[in-house]
């Protein structure tokens, strides 16, 4: 479960590969219609409208660019709505009687991005990235124990840690609108990505959006600038993950076996509870509603956690040929977090890029290198 539940939190984190150049008209106020009638000739068959813009009185980047790029995320999420079975044997929902403490995602990876200025003002990228993650989920297997008393209906009976380790495979697609002025420069990424690990069902699908604005400035050398942004980076995926893995890919089995037999003593001690409340009340209160759906649902509870424990019991005690196939929804713990950035250009064909996201509960570093030629 936890190879997978990463995927999606790496996916939007080796999206980040954009350097950002842009087409820029500097120092309006000094041009004059002498110096806009005499442009240099566009040379490029790209982007549609250069020659337009170059006229115009435009510096546009060269056409086509490659960049290659190393980034490390770190990352919380949200997990709800889980089933889970054991050897392809029917799946429970354990919604009820598990709690997540926490689940954080940390990865690093490199990604190559190919782009094109199709427009002056747009960007057009593919995004090809491999990434090696680890995922940490800390949660408590929980039951009812004494409905009669209000406050104190549920306990932890067993506490689970998982670790795993993974390497997953992006490819997507993205563009970026963007303009600039004297310097000034808007733009906001837009990338859509599907990143496959064989234990998936299907790739998961993430979409980012990132809203940068900033400001370059020329240095004394030629083509020489340094950019400093701030911006936005927002992620959305498909919440609903299904997947299988082997079993000890979840857990270290030492000591587990002991934490199922004390689940098992503490699910009866909670079954009797149940049963000595139901019998202490009278035949009236039996009936009331109220009563009745307090007993279904702590049966319920109880026997699920029975068929969790004794599906983990068989698993672990033949852990090499068992698996566990499950099913949840999961979200970023936060949508937002905050970017700040820097390129710095040895000329029109090098650029050098470092970027940092930071604030909520997502962490990320990227930096790269771009080369850019003419298409």
């Amino acid at each position: 479960m936890t190879k997978h539940i990463l995927t999606f939190l790496f996916a939007s984190s080796c999206l980040l590969g954009q350097a950002q150049v842009f087409s820029d008209r500097d120092d309006l106020q000094k041009q004059d219609s002498a110096t806009l009638a005499k442009p240099k000739p566009y040379p490029y068959l790209l982007p549609i409208l250069g020659k337009k813009a170059t006229a115009a009185g435009f510096d546009l980047p060269y056409s086509a660019g490659i960049g290659i790029n190393y980034l490390w995320q770190k990352s919380d999420i949200n997990i709800s709505n889980l089933s889970v079975g054991f050897n392809h044997n029917p799946q429970h929902s354990l919604d009820n009687i598990i709690q997540f403490n926490s689940a954080t995602v940390t990865s690093n990876g490199i990604n190559i991005r190919p782009d094109v200025w199709v427009l002056p003002f747009l960007n057009v990228y593919g995004i090809f990235a491999k990434t090696y993650s680890t995922t940490a989920i800390d949660a408590n297997l929980r039951i009812p124990t004494d409905p009669s008393i209000p406050g104190s209906e549920w306990k932890t009976i067993a506490n689970f840690q998982t670790k795993a380790q993974f390497e997953g495979t992006t490819t997507g697609f993205g563009f970026t609108p963007t303009m600039g002025v004297k310097g000034f420069w808007m733009a906001f990424d837009m990338n859509f990505t599907w990143t496959d690990i064989p234990q998936l069902e299907k790739p998961a699908f993430t979409y980012i959006f990132g809203p940068r604005l900033g400001k370059a400035f020329k240095l004394n050398q030629p083509e020489r600038s340094v950019a400093f942004w701030v911006g936005g980076f927002r992620v959305k995926m498909n919440s609903t993950t299904a997947g299988s893995l082997p079993i000890g890919d979840l857990f270290n089995t030492d000591g587990i076996n002991q934490k199922i037999d004390n689940g098992y003593t503490q699910i009866q001690e909670a079954q009797q509870n149940v049963d000595d409340w139901w019998s202490s009340l009278s035949p009236a209160d039996q009936q009331k509603p109220s009563n009745i759906a307090k007993k279904d649902a702590a049966e319920n509870a109880l026997s699920t956690a029975e068929s969790t424990l004794d599906g983990l019991s068989d698993a672990v005690n033949n852990v090499e040929h068992s698996s566990v196939q499950y099913s949840l929804s999961k979200r970023p713990a936060d949508m937002w977090n905050f970017l700040v950035g820097s390129q710095y250009q040895f000329n029109k064909h090098w650029m050098l890029r470092a970027e940092c996201g930071f604030l909520a509960s997502r962490t990320q570093v990227i930096a790269g290198l771009q080369y850019r030629f003419g298409l």
